[in-house]
């Protein structure tokens, strides 16, 4: 069900940060913007995303995650995660990250975000809301907040 474990950091420099891991990683992007980028390695499987933002209000670490292979595998591990109590963001069809996504959140006891996401295909915008609105993509919403999940339909 997860096809690679998600990291998204937060840089001050994407272009420091891309001649970095470029050569950390040994491979290209596969997606470049303005105040962002991405690298989809095999091995190790992961989804490994730089988004350019201030660290005075996070740190580094923007968030954590697993990217799935499609919107059935995120309602099922959101409906486990909703099951056993955890507090969870539904988020169908956004934006986010210059892709349309599905995608789901959790926080763990010391307020870490996690997603688990499905990228159903590439956007030109960053996010679905005001573009100088860095809260509303490839982070989560301020705090968690519980929902009702289960009521996207295909």
């Amino acid at each position: 069900m997860i096809k690679r474990m998600h990291v998204a950091v937060n840089c001050t420099n994407l272009e420091k940060s891309l001649d970095f891991y470029r050569s950390f990683f040994g491979a290209e992007p596969t997606k470049i913007k303005e105040n962002y980028a991405k690298f989809e390695l095999d091995s190790p499987a992961l989804h490994f995303s730089l988004n350019v933002r201030p660290f005075e209000k996070k740190g580094v670490l923007n968030h954590l995650g697993f990217q799935v292979d499609d919107t059935e595998d995120v309602l099922a591990m959101g409906e486990r995660l909703r099951q056993s109590g955890l507090l969870l963001i539904d988020e169908m069809n956004t934006t986010c990250c210059y892709a349309v996504q599905d995608k789901v959140w959790v926080y763990d006891p010391d307020g870490n975000a996690w997603e688990i996401f499905y990228t159903k295909e590439d956007s030109e915008f960053e996010s679905a809301g005001e573009a100088l609105d860095l809260s509303l993509c490839c982070a989560p919403p301020a705090g968690p907040v519980k929902v009702e999940f289960g009521s996207y339909k295909k």
